[in-house]
């Protein structure tokens, strides 16, 4: 398991580097991307661009990022849109951090690409069903 989470850390970085390098080039500073999910199904909202506070298209550019099947030997290339290989990277942050994320009462949030600070920003927001107990005699 160890060996698969730090191929899969290099798989990340080095897909961080591509697609930050080609919001660079089509001068998108900023992308959010928002999930949600529950009882089994989860799924990219949307990705959205910015530039500055304004809205912004993504480029048709392709893509290639990289993909780890847990057990696979070498990684697979995709080449895929800039806006499905943002959502496809995306989604496998979300799997890698918190694995699971749409079972049950399931979880949303938004990831937060800044291009300038070479970051990637995860609000992750965990539901849950609570229970209290009482128990009285009198």
């Amino acid at each position: 398991w160890s060996d698969y989470e730090k191929r899969l850390a290099e798989l990340h970085s080095a897909n961080k580097a591509s697609l930050f390098a080609a919001l660079a080039a089509a001068s998108i500073p900023r992308v959010t991307v928002s999930f949600n999910g529950c009882g089994d199904e989860g799924r990219v909202d949307e990705v959205l661009a910015f530039a500055g506070e304004a809205g912004a298209d993504l480029p048709n550019a392709s893509v290639e990022i990289q993909t780890l099947a847990f057990g696979a030997a070498t990684p697979s290339m995709l080449t895929q849109p800039l806006a499905e290989a943002i959502e496809t990277f995306a989604d496998a942050l979300l799997d890698h951090a918190h694995d699971g994320w749409e079972n049950g009462e399931g979880a949303f949030g938004e990831f937060i690409f800044d291009v300038a600070a070479q970051t990637i920003a995860l609000d992750f927001n965990e539901r849950f069903v609570g229970s209290d107990n009482f128990t009285h005699e009198f």
